[in-house]
């Protein structure tokens, strides 16, 4: 899972390299691997990327030298590829014009379109990234039209043609945005809607009568920003916007290829509670969810002996609140967390996230001490990181400790960009709630019902048939694959913990000592991290 940010402002004066890095860090939880601004200034394009958080990618004197008032931005944790940071984001090839991507999603079918590209297309594939391909794909498909900037309606309808050739080749979850150097921002996201992408807009206050275009991951990053949220892009939808701020939009693909699914899990982990995705209130989901969990507590232990209600911080707090409201039991918060710790979902090895859990959260003893306590979590994935909470529960004093899951039982992987990648490493695959329990340690669990989660989001929305992606729960891929097909097994020899260690421990950077992925050349600025102030 990533993050995106597109900028175009009226004013060819002003800078956005503040207003970038402010984006970013708003969009910091979808990925904390690596970070990357590239910025254009009057034809000049400008970029800095490295492995790290956006506050230690980015100083003071790399933020001077991104200058300009057309730039993309992009948070990453990798989800294909590899850690390193020439696979960070934005990427860039020259010709035609200069094009830089910035993606979120994975490609299913990207192996077969690398081959594509090197065999048939003549162009170098360098990196493992399907981002790579999908800058190198749509280059391509510009050539072929002609390089010719004179004809500003025939250049749109080139770029529109580019980026129906990427939507007729490309399998799977993507949205991304192409800055075509001196010429136009594009936003795009594919045929089923799998992951977000919102569009902005306002007033230029440095150019009277014009307008500022945005594009980002979530409405959360165009509200920091003093945007106004526009809308969501809809599936297989490009947005151009030129240089003289003129927008012009097409749906890429015929309705009867399109089936609009987003993914579900943005409402259950990934998504700030205080986005809006297609037009639904995360924090509003939220709600619901920790209200039917309620509820179907109720029905299965209508005599429970549930004390307090306890969230596992930070996502699930919203649907433990409601919980602990239609249960009639005190909400309180029982673990405090160190927010200098990274997210131990997306942190790579699972002794490592094991280690991590400790120094990433403490419990408040006197709020578990003799009571019976409900923990509520967003989800369970691995079961590591519940098995231990659970521990310092009972470490704490609890008498007994249940755990109930706003999500159901992540049973598959998620091929569209989130980081599930093998069935064998998820603690619900081939085991049931009394299964579960006994492993985590719990006296009892509780999953939402897939249908529960799916109403608890409809009814945030105004749309009650809507369907959404729920292959990690279910099995269902909206883009056609079957669990049993060859690319699942590839993707568990690409992604389970042990060739993840392997990858890492093989690097240059690790043999020779040195974090991995970081400052082997990899973008033209400066990588000196000397710099400490952050605001230019």
């Amino acid at each position: 899972m990533c993050g995106i940010l597109g900028l175009l402002l009226a004013d060819e004066d002003a800078h956005i390299n503040q207003m970038l890095f402010d984006g970013l860090t708003v969009l910091q939880h979808r990925g904390q691997d690596a970070a990357g601004i590239v910025t254009s200034e009057r034809g000049r394009l400008h970029l800095r990327k490295d492995n790290g958080l956006v506050k230690d990618v980015f100083q003071n004197h790399h933020m001077v030298d991104l200058r300009g008032n057309f730039g993309l931005g992009h948070v990453r944790y990798p989800t294909a590829g590899s850690s390193s940071c020439a696979e960070a984001q934005p990427l860039y090839t020259n010709f035609p014009y200069g094009i830089c991507v910035a993606h979120n999603g994975n490609l299913t079918n990207a192996e077969e379109l690398a081959e594509h590209c090197r065999k048939d297309l003549g162009r170098h594939i360098n990196t493992d990234s399907d981002s790579e391909v999908l800058l190198n794909m749509f280059a391509d498909s510009l050539i072929k039209k002609g390089v010719n900037t004179d004809n500003q309606s025939d250049m749109v309808d080139n770029i529109f043609s580019a980026v129906e050739t990427i939507m007729k080749s490309c399998k799977g979850g993507y949205a991304g945005m192409y800055l075509i150097n001196g010429i136009a921002l594009v936003g795009f996201r594919d045929p089923h809607g799998i992951r977000p992408i919102v569009f902005g807009t306002r007033k230029s206050q440095t150019k009277e009568g014009s307008t500022d275009y945005a594009f980002a991951s979530e409405s959360v990053a165009i509200d920091t920003l003093g945007f106004e949220l526009v809308r969501d892009l809809e599936p297989s939808e490009a947005i151009i916007i030129t240089m003289d701020g003129k927008v012009h939009t097409r749906r890429c693909l015929p309705e009867n290829q399109l089936h609009h699914a987003p993914c579900i899990f943005e409402y259950v982990y990934f998504a700030r509670p205080d986005s809006i995705m297609d037009g639904i209130s995360v924090y509003e989901s939220r709600l619901k969810m920790g209200e039917k969990l309620a509820y179907q507590i109720m029905e299965r232990y209508p005599e429970h002996d549930i004390d307090v209600v306890i969230p596992i911080p930070d996502t699930s707090r919203t649907s433990a609140v409601q919980a602990a409201y239609i249960l009639g039991r005190p909400y309180r918060e029982g673990f405090i967390k160190n927010r200098y710790i990274a997210r131990t979902f997306i942190m790579p090895g699972q002794e490592t996230r094991k280690k991590s859990v400790r120094l990433k959260l403490n419990t408040i003893k006197s709020e578990f001490a003799g009571r019976n306590v409900l923990l509520v979590d967003d989800s369970v994935v691995r079961g590591t990181t519940a098995t231990e909470i659970i521990q310092m529960a009972r470490d704490a004093g609890a008498n007994k400790v249940y755990l109930t899951s706003a999500a159901p039982p992540i049973r598959y992987p998620n091929i569209y960009g989130i980081d599930i990648p093998t069935r064998e490493e998820l603690v619900a695959y081939e085991r049931n709630e009394d299964q579960i329990a006994k492993k985590l340690g719990c006296d009892w669990v509780i999953y939402q019902k897939l249908n529960d989660l799916e109403d608890s989001v409809r009814e945030a929305g105004e749309n009650p048939e809507q369907a959404y992606e729920s292959s990690c729960f279910s099995g269902k891929y909206v883009t056609g694959e079957e669990i049993d097909d060859s690319y699942f097994t590839k993707l568990h020899d690409l992604r389970n913990d042990s060739a993840k260690q392997e990858r890492l421990e093989s690097t240059g950077a690790a043999q020779a000592g040195l974090p991995p992925g970081s400052h082997d050349g990899c973008e033209n600025l400066s990588n000196d991290k000397r710099g400490t102030t952050r605001t230019i």
